[in-house]
């Protein structure tokens, strides 16, 4: 009997690794998970508004440099007298430096007309430029504003590399606790039949006196112990689940629900490597200041640049001038006489400039702020990418060992039960032998679920956004 006994415990036991070779019904893939993340999350959608923004804002400085054209219209009638009637047109054209070319017509008439708005009965049409010798002749607020504009559209496509990559590293670490606690549930539920088949063979045989009763108090412990492990497992694989679910989302901000016959992909390892594409990473050969938070803090620190010009532009004084050819007749080139023209000068220049001093060393500090960022930025992430790959090269060594463990605790295991055949063990040995087998069992799937946590933040560091094939 005790033979008999022995056998149901070790056939028990050994549906562990059949069990464990069992697929799901239905699995999500790593893969596809994070390709429906980066496509219709919400969040993941709004980072790309952040590249749109910069589009738009890049949009709006060149208007600055759009052609106008402005008419001036005013009339005053009273007691059937015409006081004036005057019209002015304008056509112009900013250029890239501090000069615009300029267009104009005027016809002005009425019986209390400023004799200065005199002008032939066909109107009066000039021709010129005006230009900025001092402030704004190399670089003015338009021209700042598109330099600064231009920064700002690259500096958000690398924003958006790191929102995005945020976004698919936070439902990362999702998949992989659904997945860690889906793990802990077949493994509970695996020992939980083992124990039950256990406990059915031992108390058969205390039945027929073949072992001592006591021996069914134990088993029957065990069984109840397992029970309540795989409760606790359930509530928490439920929580990991529903968590998961907030990644789920369709194309039209529609949010999926998790199906109960759906699970999780088993080995992820080069499936990670892969998805992530951190397969080829090589740490001697990356070049940091491709990274996008140093391509955003660089752009950051070039448009500061073009502030700082700007800041200091303003010392100097204003010289505005402006010339323009007059005509009466403009379709006759010859008509355009150096005699004829309008012309005007004007000047002005603080005494002490310390509005404008003030705004010079306002920039020059916040230059020298986005400079130390940069520097700062550079060393921290040197280091914290040299502290992940150090960390994957421990997590991949301690998997090995965890691996190993198991199959030693296996293998006592399995001693026992021999031992216990020829009556030189008992069943608390044998459900001591089968805890540390499930600690370490538990062991290998927090050292692995650590490993795939640390290959996401090797991701999210290196801020590089994988491709997924569009179907």
């Amino acid at each position: 009997m005790r033979i008999l006994v022995w056998f149901s415990l070790l056939l028990a036991f050994s549906t562990t690794a059949v069990n464990a070779q069992e697929e799901p019904v239905s699995t999500l893939s790593f893969d596809e998970y994070l390709n429906m993340v980066q496509q219709n999350h919400p969040l993941a959608r709004q980072a790309y508004l952040i590249e749109q923004t910069g589009e738009a804002k890049l949009l709006k400085a060149r208007g600055g440099f759009d052609p106008k054209v402005e008419v001036d219209f005013d009339q005053k009638v009273f007691k059937d007298t015409e006081y004036y009637d005057l019209l002015n047109a304008t056509f112009k054209i900013p250029t890239w430096y501090g000069i615009d070319l300029k267009a104009q017509f005027e016809q002005n008439e009425g019986y209390y007309l400023n004799p200065q708005n005199t002008v032939p009965e066909d109107g009066l049409y000039t021709a010129g430029i005006s230009a900025s010798l001092g402030q704004g002749l190399w670089i003015n607020e338009r021209m700042a504003t598109l330099r600064q504009a231009r920064f700002y559209r690259e500096q958000a496509r690398a924003d958006l590399q790191l929102a995005v990559t945020n976004v698919l590293y936070e439902a990362s670490l999702a998949y992989f606790n659904w997945l860690r606690e889906y793990q802990k549930v077949l493994l509970y539920q695996r020992f939980l039949e083992n124990t039950t088949e256990r406990f059915v063979g031992i108390k058969t045989s205390a039945l027929s006196g073949a072992i001592p009763l006591i021996d069914t108090t134990e088993a029957k412990i065990s069984v109840q112990s397992r029970e309540l492990s795989l409760q606790e497992v359930r509530l928490d694989y439920q929580k990991a689940k529903l968590e998961l679910a907030n990644y789920l989302w369709l194309g039209n901000n529609i949010p999926v629900e998790l199906q109960d016959d759906i699970y999780p992909e088993g080995e992820l390892s080069d499936v990670i490597s892969k998805t992530l594409q951190i397969t080829d990473f090589d740490l001697a050969d990356f070049q940091i200041d491709t990274h996008p938070k140093m391509r955003s803090l660089d752009y950051k620190v070039q448009a500061l640049e073009v502030e700082k010009r700007l800041k200091a532009n303003k010392l100097l004084p204003v010289i505005d001038v402006n010339y323009n050819f007059i005509t009466s007749e403009p379709r006759n080139l010859n008509s355009f006489y150096t005699q004829n023209y309008k012309a005007g000068l004007r000047f002005s220049m603080p005494l002490f400039l310390r509005k404008e001093r003030g705004d010079l060393q306002l920039a020059k500090l916040k230059l020298q702020d986005g400079e130390f960022d940069l520097i700062n930025t550079r060393l921290t992430l040197q280091n914290k990418i040299r502290a992940v790959n150090t960390e994957l090269e421990v997590l991949n060594e301690q998997q090995e060992l965890v691996e190993d463990l198991v199959i030693n605790y296996t293998t006592m295991l399995e001693a026992e039960l021999r031992k216990y055949e020829v009556g030189e063990s008992s069943i608390f040995l044998i459900n001591s032998r089968e805890l540390k087998l499930i600690d370490s069992q538990l062991k290998a799937i927090e050292v692995t679920n650590k490993l795939y946590k640390t290959k996401a933040q090797l991701f999210k560091t290196l801020a590089t956004i994988p491709e997924f094939d569009q179907e």
